[in-house]
């Protein structure tokens, strides 16, 4: 268990030292790690993003390799390894797939992002790249990734000429000035997805891919439509006071109706508000919240977290408070709250000397809360908050990337 401690230690420190621009001391730290599990494909893909900054190719190489024989099947290290063969072989458009994969696996690691704004950059679509970039920092708690990749070739439109000489002054040669050239690449075992679709994706494939990630470049876009729906929701419930009223009383959780089997209610109830104070402070604190949640977990994750608080936070009402009726979106809310602290506790250490101070900010304004919600007659459903707190830890543990879940607690 020691050695586990001691090896994610190491770990941690190859990626802040990475995410700095600083390839030689990430080494390092992997190297360390290498030491003590030489079996870890964290490890050896560290090994190669270091050695890749560094313009060691030839370790890149056989470390990459390494990954993919510890991770036959794929996997986040095997597809990332996949993406930086290709990178090296100069095939921008593949390696750019395999990024894709990583990132639907795991969106919250910052040289993923870092990697593929690269990619994006070498295919000449230089606004998504920037868009790349801008979450790579954001992931990355400020990291730029300075000289983590081979530098690319100015651009400027060769002409048919050029293009000739310059492939015949490619062929036979290693590396120079920092790029990579190489003459024949040598055939690699195809990613996983491809051997069983073909050596080709096909027009729904493609279609699926770019509209997965063309919605991934939005920025907080479940926390924007969750919030318009309470939006809307209020504001129609509101059109007429008859209205309001039939509606508070068909959707809100009136527990003795649940009782009687309208268990319905406990969902509903999520969606309705009683005033403009109570929907706009929800709705404040949902936007400040959720799309830091968001940005960590990944909308899908992040979307289940909400609704699962939502539906916990109801069910912990019913039964802790029987015969009282409750409408808002705090439970579920407290639930997302919940989960970005899951997401700062399980990675203290890759936050370094700030993870402790976002702990502990959370940990204030978490209590703070608490103490509020359980002040006579404060009018909050205190125990509705606590379910979804506690429902929202539990399904963010649950679903953090892998990456993110892997050797913490020990």
């Amino acid at each position: 268990m020691e050695a586990h401690s001691e090896l994610q230690t190491y770990l941690d420190q190859g990626k802040q030292e990475l995410a700095h621009g600083h390839g030689r001391e990430a080494a390092i730290a992997y190297a360390h790690g290498a030491q003590i599990d030489t079996d870890d494909p964290m490890v050896h893909l560290g090994l190669a993003e270091a050695n890749l900054a560094l313009g060691n190719y030839d370790v890149v190489k056989m470390a990459c390799r390494k990954v993919q024989e510890l991770q036959p099947q794929g996997g986040f290290e095997g597809w990332t390894a996949q993406a930086i063969l290709d990178l090296l072989d100069q095939r921008y458009d593949r390696a750019l797939q395999s990024a894709d994969k990583v990132i639907e696996l795991d969106p919250s690691i910052g040289y993923t992002h870092a990697l593929r704004s690269y990619l994006l950059r070498a295919t000449g679509q230089d606004y998504d790249a920037n868009l790349a970039r801008a979450r790579a920092t954001r992931m990355s708690y400020g990291g730029r990734f300075e000289n983590c990749f081979p530098a690319l070739p100015p651009k400027s439109p060769p002409s048919y000429q050029a293009v000739n000489t310059a492939t015949q002054a490619q062929n036979g040669s290693q590396a120079r000035n920092g790029q990579v050239q190489v003459q024949e690449p040598a055939p690699r075992q195809a990613p996983q997805a491809e051997k069983l679709g073909g050596s080709r994706l096909n027009g729904m494939q493609r279609q699926m891919i770019r509209t997965r990630f063309a919605l991934s470049r939005y920025t907080g876009l479940v926390t924007n439509i969750l919030v318009l729906i309470n939006v809307l929701v209020y504001v129609a419930s509101n059109l007429s006071p008859s209205i309001h009223q039939n509606i508070m009383n068909w959707g809100s959780q009136i527990n003795p109706y649940v009782a009687q089997g309208q268990y319905y209610r406990i969902f509903t109830a999520m969606f309705l508000h009683e005033d403009i104070f109570h929907i706009f402070i929800n709705m404040l604190s949902l936007f400040m919240v959720g799309r830091a949640v968001e940005i960590f977990y990944g909308k899908g994750r992040y979307l289940l977290i909400y609704l699962l608080s939502g539906i916990g936070s109801g069910i912990a009402f019913y039964f802790l408070d029987p015969g009282q009726a409750a409408v808002g979106a705090s439970g579920a809310i407290f639930g997302v709250f919940g989960a970005l602290g899951v997401f700062y506790i399980m990675n203290r250490r890759m936050l370094g000397t700030g993870g402790q101070g976002f702990i502990m900010q959370w940990g204030f304004i978490l209590v703070l809360n608490l103490v509020l919600g359980f002040t006579p007659n404060s009018g909050i459903a205190i125990w509705g908050h606590v379910g979804g707190l506690i429902i929202g830890m539990i399904v963010a543990y649950l679903v953090m990337p892998r990456d993110r879940r892997s050797r913490r607690f020990i």
